[in-house]
């Protein structure tokens, strides 16, 4: 940690505000990690594109038939158009469906969601041409080739974004150097949020402060602050490539348009993190007004038919889930009954939708006295809110470690989920023993709970109360199909890495 200890003004670098000619530009921009990644996409698209193809042929031949005659297939011609124009069609749709914008790749689905908007063009084409040309081809082959090729491109961009993500946490490059700007609450408001993450490639590097010079001494921050400095200037010192401007310092009136007429021809990025911080995207639309950009925030989406389509999934999932692993759970149950005699399931009374009351379904973890011991334990606790939680709990048997640290004990949650009382996605279920939820932490019970959450597959038990309710809210405020599923393929992850469960 720093503390700020001297303020040092100087009047910032003068700028004429006359953009520069975007074809005569001749610096390039500083941060570069992007450009070998979207090489080695380009590539990788590429190869899976044939890939496809390849699959097509020789491993489905019957499939191939259309194509025409074994002479046909084995042509120069045939062999060009599948392995090389056809991979060619995919990378220009794929580009101009911005999958290879910086923007979208190394974290957030859409970068997915655009591979899959360019293989509906590339299917629309590839139908379009055949049409017009009269070209006799079977629909299974096409079809083969380019599912085929959706799944193969999809696969390695998710390993690429892996290797990046084991990069930036392990090497700490291939990410942006950021100068946040604003007053220092802002910025460090900001920090926390950009840290939060270290795949997602965003290394503060220094705070420029706006105002509040003289408050701001003497605090400790993480990173060097700079007081009455020229922007570009502490840019330069700091070797960063990308400003922030934070809150209320985006407000300024001019002062981010004549930011960014500075910025021209610099190589640097701006970005602005605005103090709407926890409303997500899809939610925010620009509306420009007599040359005015207003940012519009809709309400959250908490009916309707995606809703509908939600609730519809919990219950298929939940009714297929719990008859597949009818065999799993009589096999935990009998290790249960010999680690310590008693009921093989434990049923707590928790909070839910509306602030109604059920009784939540787990494995039984704990010995049969838990609830006598925990008098006893109070002290020990290492929860900040509302939970009690104890790395070490010596109520937890041995069998019930391995059920928690697998979170195998979630499981019988299932039938919770088919009676409608929780869902397979949302915020934690709180104990209904501890009265009234008041203020922000009211707003969860707009959703059912979930068995998994936005709070589990980012740190689970290692988050403070605070931090679990702040991103229970974002959850409610912020839902939608395509976020839930992005949430129980990270379970899996978290599950497996075993990350917070105790």
């Amino acid at each position: 940690m720093r503390h700020v200890d001297r303020v040092e003004i100087q009047p910032p670098a003068p700028t004429n505000g006359v953009p520069r000619s975007v074809w005569m530009r001749t610096t390039r921009r500083l941060s570069r990690w992007h450009r070998p990644y979207t090489a080695a996409l380009l590539f990788l698209d590429f190869a899976a594109a044939a890939l496809a193809s390849w699959t097509a042929v020789s491993g489905f031949p019957q499939a191939t038939a259309g194509f025409g005659t074994h002479a046909d297939r084995d042509s120069a011609w045939f062999n060009v158009v599948a392995y090389v124009l056809l991979p060619l069609g995919w990378l220009i749709l794929l580009w101009g469906n911005g999958a290879y914008d910086r923007r979208y790749l190394g974290l957030g689905t859409d970068e997915f969601k655009r591979v899959v908007r360019a293989s509906v063009a590339v299917a629309a084409t590839v139908s379009f041409i055949a049409f017009a040309t009269k070209t006799d081809l079977s629909r299974l082959s096409v079809g083969f080739a380019l599912i085929g090729a959706l799944v193969y491109i999809l696969v390695a961009r998710y390993l690429a974004r892996q290797v990046l993500h084991l990069i930036r946490r392990r090497a700490g490059q291939a990410g942006h150097r950021m100068v946040l700007v604003g007053t220092l609450p802002e910025t460090l408001e900001v920090y926390t949020a950009v840290t939060r993450n270290p795949a997602a490639g965003l290394v503060p590097v220094a705070i420029s402060l706006t105002e509040g010079f003289a408050a701001a001494r003497g605090i400790e921050t993480p990173v060097p602050v700079y007081a009455g400095r020229d922007v570009l200037a502490v840019v330069r010192e700091v070797g960063a490539d990308t400003i922030a401007v934070c809150g209320s310092a985006s407000a300024e009136p001019g002062e981010l348009r004549r930011l960014a007429w500075q910025l021209e021809g610099t190589g640097v990025d701006l970005v602005v993190a605005p103090q709407l911080t926890d409303i997500a995207g899809p939610r925010v639309h620009i509306r420009p007004i007599e040359g005015l950009p207003l940012l519009h925030v809709e309400e959250p989406t908490l009916s309707g038919v995606a809703w509908l389509v939600k609730n519809l999934m919990d219950r298929v999932v939940a009714a297929v889930g719990l008859i597949v692993l009818l065999p799993l759970f009589a096999l935990i149950a009998i290790a249960i009954k010999i680690s310590d005699p008693g009921p093989a399931f434990f049923r707590q009374p928790r909070v839910g939708y509306g602030g109604r009351t059920f009784r939540v379904w787990k494995f039984r973890t704990m010995y049969t006295d838990a609830e006598e011991r925990l008098a006893t334990l109070q002290d020990q606790n290492e929860s900040d809110g509302l939970l009690f939680k104890i790395r070490e709990d010596p109520r937890v048997f041995p069998f019930g470690r391995i059920l928690r640290a697998s979170s195998l004990d979630e499981l019988p949650q299932l039938i919770n989920v088919l009676r409608g009382e929780m869902s397979l996605v949302g915020p934690r279920p709180l104990p209904a023993d501890d009265g009234d939820f008041l203020g922000d932490v009211r707003r969860r019970l707009l959703v059912r709970p979930g068995i998994t959450g936005l709070w589990q597959v980012s740190g689970r038990s290692d988050l403070s109360w605070d931090e679990a309710v702040r991103l229970d809210l974002y959850y409610v405020d912020n839902w939608s199909l395509a976020y839930d599923l992005s949430i129980l393929w990270r379970t899996i992850g978290v599950v497996v890495a075993r990350k917070g469960a105790y």
